[in-house]
C-alpha cells in the first residue's frame, strides 16, 4: 500500500529533528534565567516556577483527556509554557494565581484552539496580561533581590523609576547585567538570557533576525527618545522584559511569521510599540503587550510578505 503524505500542524523544520526535540532545547537554554531567580529571589522563586510547570502539564492533559484528543504532554511544549509563564511572573505571586495563569494559557488560549500550533498568540503572554488586568496589585509587587519571604522589602523596576525620573535610585548597569534588581522570575538577569539565546542560535532552534531587529528597534527608538544618551538607551535594553520577550517569546514558532521580511516586519513592530508604551504610555513596561498586538497581525504579515510563485505577476500579454 503507498504511504500517505504526513501532514501536522507546525512548527516544522527541515531536518528529522521533532517538537519534543526542539522544545527541550528552549527548557535547557531556559536553565540559565531559572537559576538566577532562584539565587536572586530564593525558594519561592523555584515554587512558583514548579507550580506553574505542573500546572500546564496536568491541565493539558485534562484537557485533551475532556476532548478526547490524543494527549500531547510528552512533547515538552506545556512544559515550556508554564517556565515561560513563571518567568514572566513577580515571585511574590500566590500560588492561586499562577495556577489561575495556567489554565489560562493552556486550556483557554492554547488547547481551546486545536493545541500546539493552533493558538494565533503566546500562551505564556497571554496569561500573564489576563492576570496583569485582574491583580494589577499582586503582579506587580516586586521585591528586593536576595529576599525570600513574600512580605519582603518592596521596590520599583528599573523602568518605573525611569519613568517618574528618580534616576539617582537606579542600580547600576552592572547589576543589571548580573541580575540585581527588581522584576519578574526570568527577565532580571540579562547574561543568563543571552546564554540562553547563544545556545538557541548554536543549535539553531532560533534565528538571530527576530531578537536583533526587536531589540535594535528599542535600541534606536531609545536612543533618539532620550536625546542620545546611551545611558538611557541602555537602561531600556536591560531592563524589563524586552530581551526575555525577543529571545524566547517573540521567536516562538506558532505566533511568528515564517517569512524573512516578515520576521523583520513583525520585531520592528514589536520593538515600535515596545517604545511607545515605556516612553508615552501609563506603563513603564510595553513587551507582553507588543508581542501580543504583533501576533494578532501575523497572519496579515505572511500574507503581504508572501513569496510569488514561479512566473507570477509577470506582465500581462496584451
Amino acid at each position: 500500500m503507498e504511504k500517505l503524505l504526513t501532514v501536522s500542524p507546525s512548527p516544522h523544520t527541515k531536518c528529522g529533528r521533532t517538537t519534543q526535540g526542539i522544545m527541550l532545547d528552549v527548557i535547557i537554554a531556559l536553565v540559565p534565567a531559572l537559576i538566577a531567580s532562584i539565587i536572586y529571589f530564593g525558594l519561592r522563586a523555584l515554587l512558583v516556577s514548579v507550580v506553574a510547570v505542573v500546572s500546564c502539564v496536568l491541565f493539558e492533559f485534562l484537557s485533551r483527556k475532556v476532548m478526547k484528543r490524543e494527549n500531547t504532554i510528552s512533547d515538552l511544549s506545556a512544559v515550556v509554557t508554564g517556565l515561560l509563564l513563571a518567568f514572566n511572573l513577580p515571585s511574590t505571586l500566590p500560588i492561586w494565581m499562577v495556577v489561575l495563569g495556567s489554565l489560562v494559557a493552556i486550556v483557554v488560549v492554547k488547547q481551546l484552539f486545536g493545541g500546539i500550533g493552533q493558538n494565533f498568540v503566546n500562551p505564556a503572554i497571554a496569561a500573564r496580561i489576563v492576570l496583569m488586568s485582574s491583580f494589577a496589585a499582586k503582579m506587580t509587587n516586586w521585591v528586593v533581590p536576595n529576599t525570600i519571604s513574600t512580605d519582603a522589602q518592596t521596590t520599583a523596576t528599573p523602568l518605573k523609576l525611569l519613568a517618574e525620573g528618580k534616576t539617582d535610585e537606579l542600580p547600576s548597569l552592572f547589576q543589571l547585567f548580573i541580575g540585581e534588581r527588581a522584576g519578574c522570575l526570568g527577565e532580571t538577569c540579562a547574561i543568563a538570557i543571552i546564554i540562553g539565546a547563544i545556545y538557541l542560535f548554536v543549535r539553531r532552534v532560533i534565528t538571530p533576525l527576530i531578537p536583533l531587529c526587536f531589540i535594535g528597534t528599542v535600541a534606536v527608538f531609545t536612543f533618539i527618545a532620550g536625546d542620545f544618551d546611551v545611558n538611557f538607551m541602555l537602561y531600556h535594553l536591560l531592563s524589563g522584559g524586552l530581551l526575555l520577550g525577543a529571545v524566547f517569546m517573540a521567536t516562538d514558532y506558532t505566533t511568528s511569521p515564517m517569512t524573512t521580511w516578515g520576521k523583520v516586519i513583525f520585531a520592528i513592530g514589536c520593538g515600535l510599540i515596545t517604545s511607545l508604551i515605556r516612553l508615552f504610555g501609563s506603563l513603564p513596561e510595553g513587551v507582553s503587550f507588543s508581542i501580543l498586538f504583533m501576533n494578532i497581525l501575523v497572519p496579515h504579515i505572511e500574507k503581504l510578505t508572501k513569496p510569488k510563485s514561479f512566473g507570477e505577476g509577470g506582465a500581462k500579454n496584451g
